[in-house]
């Protein structure tokens, strides 16, 4: 059975594996305490430069967590955060940020992205409400680079975010959990350093790039949030053997084999659409990324599921289905033919 469903179905690249046995049985300080953390810090942000002001990066386990946390954290109490409706933090993530005491204020969709207008018209009728003291205030905008359709922001969008956020006070958070394989894609103008100057936080995806576990979380200029470590405790996520973090986002961030990796997925990506499109499948949606999206009869996709795994996305009707493929790091080129060769 070959596997198109995800971008994690891999365990690590083989350079994590030989440096985590190398350093197996060092002695390191716990809780991202130890050299290795240090050393995967000071690369994170050699990579961002320093012309994008003062940064703090944090390592936390996978995805959700991280989301959670950090968003919970940067919110005040009364504070919601506003968020494509198809966002994973309002679909996927089992309502953990509701969990943690906050609103998820959904908007509707433009090809699984936030379009700045629609945004900008919500908090205008926000604040021009009266009764607005007994609603839940925005406080953050969150948006996902890739979006969950594949699909990325503009360097312009980015832009637009910004100057919302800072005539209405809030935060701009940027979900990235395959910020590798959005940073590698043909044709965008957005780079590691433009993210990082138009938002207040961010976190760099290591669970679908290439590591076994972890996430790097960034602040910048100054927005993490006061005793972040103790608040990562009481939410029962601080990693005693942090160096396990520090040691695969070292190797990441070493020689670029982030980017190296991630350029892979979307080599193999470009494969696997030319494949489909090959064959007279239409695409669902045209996503510049390493998810690929396609409509296929149910009768061929029950077919192809007795050799490859991918996700059903959703019924177009009754005798149709939209499908996600997904490439990663470690897609074989080989596969990818297999896969042709079934269509």
């Amino acid at each position: 059975m070959i596997s198109f469903m995800n971008d994690y179905s891999e365990g690590a690249h083989f350079n994590i594996i030989k440096r985590l046995v190398e350093t197996d049985m060092e002695q390191a300080g716990g809780y991202c305490s130890d050299q290795y953390c240090k050393e995967a810090k000071d690369r994170i942000k050699a990579a961002i430069g320093t012309e994008a002001g003062d940064v703090d990066v944090e390592f936390l386990v996978g995805g959700t967590q991280t989301n959670m946390i950090m968003i919970s954290t940067m919110l005040k109490p009364y504070q919601g955060v506003v968020s494509a409706k198809t966002g994973h933090i309002a679909t996927h993530e089992a309502g953990a940020i509701e969990h943690s005491g906050h609103k998820v204020l959904e908007l509707p969709p433009h090809d699984g992205k936030l379009d700045p207008m629609d945004v900008a018209k919500y908090l205008d009728t926000f604040y021009g409400d009266e009764a607005h003291d007994h609603m839940v205030f925005p406080g953050m905008i969150f948006i996902s680079h890739p979006s969950e359709l594949g699909t990325l922001y503009t360097k312009e969008e980015l832009k637009a975010f910004r100057m919302i956020c800072d005539k209405f006070g809030m935060k701009l958070y940027l979900d990235g959990a395959r910020l590798g394989y959005g940073l590698a894609s043909k044709g965008t103008d957005v780079t590691l350093k433009d993210i990082a100057q138009y938002c207040d936080a961010f976190y760099i995806g290591g669970t679908k790039v290439g590591a076994l576990i972890g996430e790097a979380a960034v602040f910048m200029r100054g927005c993490k949030p006061e005793h972040f470590d103790t608040q990562i405790k009481q939410k029962g996520a601080l990693l005693a053997k942090g160096r396990i973090l520090g040691i695969q986002f070292a190797e990441l961030f070493k020689d670029d084999l982030y980017m190296k990796i991630s350029k892979h997925a979307i080599d193999m990506a470009v494969i696997l659409k030319a494949a489909f499109v090959e064959k007279g499948y239409p695409m669902y949606i045209d996503s510049p990324t390493n998810q690929q999206f396609f409509i296929l009869p149910d009768a061929k996709l029950d077919e192809l599921a007795k050799d490859f795994k991918f996700a059903r996305w959703e019924k177009v009707d009754e005798t149709h289905s939209a499908v996600r493929f997904c490439t990663s790091w470690a897609t074989k080129k080989e596969n990818i033919e297999k896969l042709a060769a079934a269509l």
